[in-house]
């Protein structure tokens, strides 16, 4: 259940076999998916692939906090460069 600006996030069901420890289908604070595969990744012998910990092909999102700007093209990570001056 979605609780205030929580951002969620649920594994899609195709790529269940990449996170074996990570039930697909079920809505998680995505800051614990987050800290579960950083932890994976850092004990694994090899690194995660792109820039992303949570690749959005793999994952669904929903919730967080609102977007505050006029245009609707606020940055939402550090990776993404856009906006930095």
């Amino acid at each position: 259940m979605l609780s205030g600006g929580m951002r969620e996030a649920r594994l899609r069901a195709e790529y269940a076999a990449l996170y074996p420890a990570i039930e697909p289908g079920i809505w998680m604070p995505a800051s614990d998916i987050g800290r579960s595969l950083l932890l994976w990744h850092l004990t694994a012998p090899t690194v995660p692939d792109g820039d992303r910990l949570m690749c959005e092909e793999h994952f669904e999102f929903r919730g967080g906090a609102p977007r505050t700007d006029l245009n609707g093209d606020a940055r939402t990570r550090a990776a993404d460069t856009r906006w930095q001056v």
